[in-house]
């Protein structure tokens, strides 16, 4: 049997998203994000998305153009300082915001693809994370519409010393969208260097994964133990070449003395 994952487009690929879906989306800032398939879905014009990714793009680039198009309702998310239209949304109750420390959003969407319904963290413990009361979302007036609950918390045993530690739930999603640099055509994806970052756990959460790629190779051509993610996980597979628009989101350069 013969396991071909390539769809035609990227609007073929994200064409049964519907509005009101889940979505997990890989990327760190503006680096290794899945852009033509953001595209794709702002064209397909669904919206009331709920989207779980470590931050929401640029006010112009990224997530941030379907944030621009009203099209997302729920962002989870640990970093959000980087989009003026998305403080405004949330501090005027157009949008819900779930803020998560950066390595528990990670693990709860790794968890989310292994099975796992939860798990304990030392994270969050004695803050809003674990107690509650953090604002989820605001009412036009400024007050808070809806707050965060308070999490289950235990002690456990750790070399000796009792510590304790908050629930975490993870995270599933219906879809989720990442952006590889090499993919056979079984699924298995290789992603470049800090382009990594989210995309596997994110990957592995959606039930439906599809993974725009750079480049397509046949099977067997990659070594399999340079596979960061198998291709059990991915669904769907859209090839965008190499010499798409890549952009960074804060260039830094030194003065030469």
């Amino acid at each position: 049997m013969t396991i071909d994952k390539t769809c035609a487009s990227a609007a073929a690929a994200v064409a049964d998203i519907p509005s009101g879906a889940s979505l997990a989306v890989g990327g760190f800032g503006l680096c290794g994000i899945p852009m033509q398939l953001i595209d794709a879905l702002l064209e397909s014009g669904v919206g009331d998305l709920s989207v779980v990714s470590n931050n929401c793009g640029v006010d112009d680039w990224g997530l941030g153009l379907l944030l621009a198009a009203h099209r997302i309702r729920k962002m989870t998310s640990s970093y959000v300082g980087e989009n003026k239209e998305f403080e405004r949304q949330f501090l005027t109750g157009e949008l819900e915001l779930e803020l998560t420390p950066q390595g528990t959003l990670a693990e709860k969407l790794r968890a989310g693809g292994s099975g796992i319904a939860a798990f304990f963290t030392q994270t969050g413990v004695g803050t809003q994370v674990a107690e509650g009361g953090l604002p989820r979302r605001y009412r036009p007036d400024g007050t808070v519409a809806v707050a965060s609950p308070p999490k289950p918390v235990q002690r456990f045993d750790v070399d000796g010393v009792e510590k304790e530690f908050v629930l975490e739930e993870a995270i599933r999603t219906d879809f989720s969208l990442v952006h590889a640099e090499v993919a056979d055509r079984h699924g298995n994806l290789v992603f470049n260097k800090a382009a990594r970052n989210f995309s596997p756990p994110a990957a592995m959460a959606g039930r439906v994964c599809i993974a725009q790629v750079e480049r397509l190779v046949e099977p067997g051509e990659l070594d399999p133990d340079a596979i960061h993610l198998p291709g059990v996980y991915v669904d769907r597979i859209v090839v965008v070449g190499p010499d798409i628009e890549k952009r960074i989101e804060r260039r830094t350069v030194s003065v030469k003395e």
